[in-house]
């Protein structure tokens, strides 16, 4: 056995003395006990009886419920291989080694802290706050983009030492004013992306920048268990039944089976597994390379990055990898909160009225197919479609990615957008963080859900507050 192999096993022995310690404070609990009440709407248990019930800080970190065994014991693994900084290679914690040598975080934790949510940084120059630059130079025949030939398909803006990081984000914000019908008044903030300070060269003028902000995790192993068969009823491409939402799937392409795949996870459905969605978000973000994707994150031109030393091929093996995998899965999803409240469920019913679940899904049933067996069969209520919308040019980002267009973005899930603030502190939400609040985040819905906007825009001060609080119970 060598030394990092006996690192994780005296690790899975400690880790089983604390599992106990969730039971006593209640960070495990089961549902089932409650689903034995007739009387009780049950569209409050998001995860049906795996649904978790804590509203603390730590509440997107706990594994799944039916998690048992080894599996329980791995996830606790993934979690340390999740959260722990990465290190330049040579170093004597070689499991841990192979940082960079461009990154733009040096945990996964950096960007997803508590498993949560990214935000944009404060100021100029902060590093590791969650939200990254993709760029593009265009579209290959397949829809995949052309990255960049000397800054990549993502900006890293930090490095190891002696590497050069290729540039720095800059945002600068427009306040954009506005008004409800009964004369309330509200500003937006729209960003303006730029990079400064770049090392390898200006970037011209016909770059595409799109931002991504780290979203939560939770839930991520009930999305990958959804059958196919389950995301396409609610596809729409050409508005059939007209009633003005149009949902599609983004097909994309499968590193690991070599073939064109429904796209599940990222902004805009661009990975379709889990395993692909972690893998490059090792390689992009902290430039540690996986059985997946072997070579290193250095673009021609990069000659330090390319002549920086590895932490070995690949830098986290299969076994370790797994783990990480298995962590991502099952991080378990928190109840509704505040459900019976009267406020929350007018809110609710508000929430329906106007047609919101027509994006924000709030029912489905994973299949048969998750190889995590206790994810299966299991009513999830996520509040997505897993489709692509057309949000309008307000939020159009220039950059298409197989099937979707510069303006279409995946339904981002809602189970636990209530819980940002306590968990990251912040309440900065869409695929950039530019919303502040939920009502801001509304307030940005354009194109295929401008109508539900208008509709809500119209609402009295009292409704509106309803619908937000109900949001929030999420």
């Amino acid at each position: 056995m060598t030394r990092e192999k006996r690192k994780i096993f005296s690790l899975k022995i400690w880790l089983g003395f604390i599992l106990a310690i969730f039971s006593v404070f209640g960070c495990k609990k089961d549902s089932e006990s409650i689903l034995k009440n007739e009387e009780l709407d049950y569209s409050f248990l998001l995860a049906g009886n795996n649904t978790i019930f804590n509203q603390s800080v730590n509440a997107f970190s706990f594994p799944d419920p039916s998690l048992t065994g080894m599996d329980e014991l791995n996830f606790f693994v993934g979690n340390s291989f999740f959260n722990k900084n990465w290190v330049s290679a040579p170093a004597s914690t070689t499991a841990r080694d192979g940082l960079g040598p461009t990154i733009n975080a040096r945990s996964c934790s950096s960007c997803h802290f508590k498993d949560g949510r990214g935000r944009p940084p404060d100021f100029q120059g902060e590093i590791g706050t969650g939200l990254i630059l993709r760029l593009s130079i265009g579209e290959n025949p397949d829809g995949s983009s052309i990255p960049h030939n000397l800054y990549g398909g993502q900006l890293q803006d930090d490095a190891i030492l002696g590497v050069s990081h290729e540039g720095e984000i800059g945002t600068n914000y427009i306040e954009v004013p506005g008004a409800f019908s009964d004369g309330e008044t509200y500003t937006l903030r729209k960003p303006i992306y730029f990079i400064f300070d770049p090392q390898f060269g200006l970037l011209e003028s016909d770059v595409k920048i799109s931002p991504r902000i780290a979203r939560q995790l939770i839930g991520l192993g009930y999305l990958e268990a959804l059958s196919e068969d389950s995301i396409l009823k609610n596809a729409d491409e050409f508005d059939a039944d007209q009633d003005g939402i149009s949902g599609k799937p983004n097909y994309v392409w499968n590193d690991v089976e070599q073939k064109i795949s429904l796209g599940r996870f990222g902004w805009k459905a661009d990975q379709p597994t889990v395993a692909q969605q972690t893998a490059k978000a090792f390689l992009r973000d902290l430039g540690i390379t996986t059985p997946m994707y072997p070579d290193e994150n250095c673009p021609d031109g990069q000659i330090d990055c390319q002549n920086a030393q590895n932490g070995g091929v690949p830098e986290i093996d299969s076994a370790s990898f797994a783990f990480v995998e298995l962590y991502a899965s099952n991080l378990a999803v928190p109840a509704q909160r505040n459900y019976d409240d009267e406020i929350v469920k007018k809110g609710k019913r508000l929430f329906e009225n106007i047609g919101c679940v027509k994006c924000h899904d709030n029912y489905a049933i994973t299949g048969n197919e998750s190889k995590f067996t206790h994810l299966n069969q299991q009513i999830i209520r996520p509040y997505s479609d897993m489709l692509l919308h057309d949000m309008g040019d307000g939020l159009a980002d220039e950059m298409p990615f197989f099937e979707a267009s510069g303006s279409e973005w995946r339904t981002p899930p809602l189970w636990g957008v209530g819980l940002f603030e306590t968990v990251n502190s912040h309440t900065y939400y869409l695929h950039d963080g530019r919303a502040r609040n939920l009502t801001e985040a509304i307030l940005w819905h354009g194109g295929e859900a401008e109508s539900r906007k208008n509709t809500f825009k119209m609402l009295s001060k009292e409704d509106r507050d309803a619908l937000i609080s109900f949001l929030k119970s999420l």
